[in-house]
């Protein structure tokens, strides 16, 4: 049996990790170190899952220039897009502009894919994600999920490149590092109840 995750490093209290966490987008560039990603995968798969599936599998890449030529890659997909919606007339709802880097130099990399199992493997996924996330804060360290990196990592191509089975489907591409500087936090509405009886 598995032993549940233990570190000195995580001594914040679970709501203070869920009100301190942000998507931090400044990294200092120095490196997380193996042992601390094996902790947060180790806290990724305590999540829970729908009929004890686990479908997950983690990608973890700390290369530049593996990270360079995928952001590359994601940036001119989106541009792809772009152009055929406004092609079509329908124009973004939201015009984006990506940085130079839609990693933002974070030394670090982890992509959370899942197996095709069943229902809820989208579900599992994000969930392992959430954990993923807190835990770092936890930490103090800052995490940044790019969604504009799902595209180009489920291509064939970038799949070989890898060493990823083609019949898994990235969900989460999440990058972790020390944060460069503050995060200041964000508002969130009141929760919307539609039925509370």
């Amino acid at each position: 049996m598995q032993k549940a995750l233990v570190t000195d490093e995580a001594e914040m209290s679970v709501m203070d990790a869920i009100y301190r966490r942000r998507a931090v987008r400044s990294y200092t560039g120095q490196p997380v170190g193996k042992d601390t990603i094996r902790n947060l995968l180790n806290a990724a798969v305590w999540a829970p899952t729908a009929v004890h599936e686990e479908p997950w599998a983690f990608a973890v890449i700390e290369d530049k220039e593996i990270m360079k030529r995928l952001s590359d890659q994601a940036k001119e997909s989106m541009n792809e897009l772009e152009r055929s919606l406004h092609v079509a007339g329908r124009p973004m709802s939201t015009h984006f502009t990506p940085p130079d880097n839609i990693f933002y130099n974070a030394p670090a990399l982890v992509v959370i894919y899942g197996k095709p199992m069943g229902a809820f493997v989208v579900a599992d996924c994000w969930l392992a994600a959430q954990n993923l996330m807190l835990a770092a804060c936890a930490m103090g360290l800052g995490t940044c999920v790019i969604g504009l990196a799902v595209p180009a990592l489920n291509t064939p191509e970038w799949k070989k490149k890898l060493g990823v089975p083609n019949e898994m489907t990235a969900f989460a591409p999440i990058v972790v590092g020390a944060p460069d500087g503050v995060t200041p936090p964000t508002s969130r509405k009141e929760p919307q109840i539609l039925v509370w009886e």
